[in-house]
């Protein structure tokens, strides 16, 4: 299965964090992924990519909140971040990039 192009939507960036690291350790990767990205098009997508084996995709969706930006409030975007569990022997080295 090749990559194209709509898999990259849906894929925007490798989120690396204290609590990411942690679940790697566990063999699963984090990514913020596009709002209306469903988990079997998540797990086809970062197949596609990085040329892995998927086991479980689970999906979290954070809420924007206000924040004071120059005195004025202004409100944070919602994102949605993506677990993905991979099968046993595969890795993705998100600190290389693709």
């Amino acid at each position: 299965m090749s990559a194209k192009p709509e898999h990259f939507d849906l894929i925007k960036k490798p989120i690396i964090t204290e609590k990411a690291t942690m679940a790697s350790e566990n063999g699963a990767v984090v990514f913020q992924v596009a709002m209306d990205a469903t988990k079997p098009a998540i797990k086809e997508a970062v197949e596609a990519v990085f040329g892995v084996k998927v086991k479980a995709v689970n999906t979290v969706v954070s809420k924007g909140k206000v924040k004071k930006f120059r005195g004025r409030p202004g409100e944070r975007s919602d994102k949605k971040k993506a677990y993905v569990t991979l099968e046993e022997g595969n890795t993705i080295d998100v600190a290389t990039g693709l």
